[in-house]
């Protein structure tokens, strides 16, 4: 259902394509995450290195930009315990909604941003059900681009919602959030302005 809306949005886009103030694009780079927050007294959690990738539609009003995205990003960390190194990594469709400042060359940003679980690997972990369906950050970044809209971007997630409600276990008490560091290149479809 998810891709079936992200390609109808795509076509429409797409159809729409002749505005000036309008463009559509795909974004894709890697991830920094980590979890911040709750009680890891029996295992240590390194930074997981991760990938983001899928489209992003922009309206501009003057200085002003709203960008809607619809992106699967890998997520989590790395968890170091007595049995072992494992990853512990969640993947996401995130669908961040940012407002951007566009200084011309290059912009700041800020917005809201809610995922979706659909995959969890825990390694030799026995928590079942470990990630909840739903996600909740907050975004802030930066970036530079040219008049086309060929772009570097970096962007903070910031976790607002815990990310499992397990029974704590093994030394890890579940109230910790995500905390994700992206790099992204934007390659626009259609010219901007």
């Amino acid at each position: 259902m998810k891709k079936i809306i992200f390609v109808i949005l795509l076509t429409i886009a797409t159809n729409f394509s002749n505005a000036q103030n309008f463009q559509v694009g795909l974004k894709g780079g890697g991830n920094v995450s980590n979890f911040t927050g709750g009680d890891f007294d029996a295992v240590k959690k390194k930074s997981l290195v991760g990938i983001h990738a899928g489209g992003y539609i922009k309206f501009r009003f003057s200085e002003f930009v709203l960008q809607p995205e619809v992106m699967v990003s890998t997520q989590g960390a790395k968890i170091d315990s007595i049995s072992g190194s494992y990853d512990w990594k969640i993947t996401y469709i995130n669908v961040p909604l940012m407002l951007q400042y566009d200084f011309g060359k290059f912009y700041v940003e800020a917005g809201p941003q809610v995922g979706f679980s659909t995959d969890q690997d825990f390694g030799n972990s026995t928590i079942e059900d470990f990630a909840n369906n739903l996600d909740f950050s907050a975004a802030i970044g930066l970036g530079v681009h040219n008049k086309s809209g060929l772009g570097l971007g970096a962007r903070y997630m910031a976790g607002l919602s815990k990310v499992g409600e397990f029974t704590p276990s093994n030394g890890v008490n579940p109230d910790f959030k995500n905390s994700v560091l992206q790099f992204s290149l934007y390659i626009p479809f259609t010219p901007g302005k």
